[in-house]
């Protein structure tokens, strides 16, 4: 008898399509001899349960839309392949704990996100949050002027917060810049660091005291909500740069708020703690402050990366090979 006899899609139309484009969907087709796709659009938590009990497959293949689990799984289930990030609104700690496989979309779309953080970190340092307000002013002539400070990343310090996929990959991406890097998580080993080519930071304070850049990328859990507080933005140079490409609540917001108000560093953000972020919250008015709507990561047209990722790693499960991104209970509560 074969590993794997049936594997149930529960997916939107439109993630099929962005995730698992031709030739991927046909691939994902051939995998068991029992496939079925559902559109998880049309589904409550009720109805999954109900095409799970079904199908029971050996294999779900999940996504955003996808409804929350229920405690009791189908007797078959035994392996979840989710397409994209975080799987906390999808199974429970128990369930793995209980020996459920999971795995989600790893490091497949770290690049994007280091390349949004990049992104970020250029267009503070070239002050384009202040240009691409006021050059877009109708009847009004902006040109050079005493906000002109546009500077180089080239050898300026970066200190990052997290070491996990996109900071390694944003480490990559700095390297033609030739900037010194410093990191600080808990998971940074002398070993690890040396591997990249960065320092370990003793400590928060020196992280964010040292550098002229930061990039804050420490995953959303108890003990990092709110652990970036004012002390430690007011630590940051003067004409220093301060982006989050990571989670808003790391953050103390009404904190980083304040300090850009001040305008002494310029700061770039890509996600918030209430979002979408409310039209009438107080970064959107600051000239050193660029905005993007949570779109580090993936692009739309770097959707595929995912998919592809997931396929191997469900060629890896029904060839018994071991699994990448694989969710373990520790994993689990360290992760957003």
């Amino acid at each position: 008898m074969p590993r794997v006899s049936s594997l149930l899609a529960v997916l939107t139309s439109a993630e099929m399509r962005e995730f698992l484009p031709e030739p991927l969907i046909s691939q994902l087709r051939a995998l068991a001899p029992e496939f079925r796709l559902v559109d998880s659009s049309k589904l409550d938590q009720a109805a999954l349960t109900r095409e799970l009990a079904s199908a029971n497959p050996d294999i779900l293949l999940g996504c955003w839309g996808t409804p929350p689990l229920l405690d009791a799984l189908p007797p078959r289930l035994r392996y979840v392949c989710y397409l994209t990030g975080s799987v906390k609104r999808l199974i429970t700690r128990a369930h793995l704990e209980r020996g459920l496989q999971v795995t989600n979309w790893g490091g497949s779309i770290a690049r994007t996100v280091a390349e949004a953080a990049l992104f970020h970190v250029l267009g503070c340092l070239r002050n384009a949050p202040h240009w691409a307000i006021t050059m877009h002013q109708p009847g009004v002539t902006a040109w050079k002027n005493g906000l002109t400070d546009a500077r180089s990343l080239f050898c300026r310090s970066v200190g990052i917060h997290g070491f996990g996929p996109v900071a390694r990959e944003l480490v990559r991406l700095l390297k033609p810049w030739s900037c010194p890097i410093t990191a600080l998580a808990p998971d940074l080993t002398a070993e690890l660091a040396n591997a990249y080519g960065v320092e370990r930071a003793a400590s928060l304070e020196a992280l964010f005291a040292g550098n002229e850049i930061i990039v804050e990328l420490a995953p959303l859990i108890p003990a990092t909500t709110g652990i970036v507080t004012e002390r430690l933005l007011r630590l940051i140079r003067p004409g220093g740069v301060f982006v989050n490409v990571g989670r808003g609540a790391v953050v103390d917001e009404a904190a980083l708020l304040r300090v850009a108000r001040e305008g002494k560093i310029s700061i770039g953000l890509d996600v918030f703690t209430t979002e979408p972020l409310p039209g009438s919250n107080g970064f959107r008015s600051l000239p050193r402050v660029g905005l993007t709507p949570h779109i580090a990561g993936p692009t739309i047209d770097r959707y595929p990366d995912a998919g592809a990722f997931a396929l191997k790693n469900l060629h890896a499960y029904i060839e018994d090979r071991p699994l990448e991104a694989v969710i373990t209970p520790e994993i689990y509560d360290q992760s957003s």
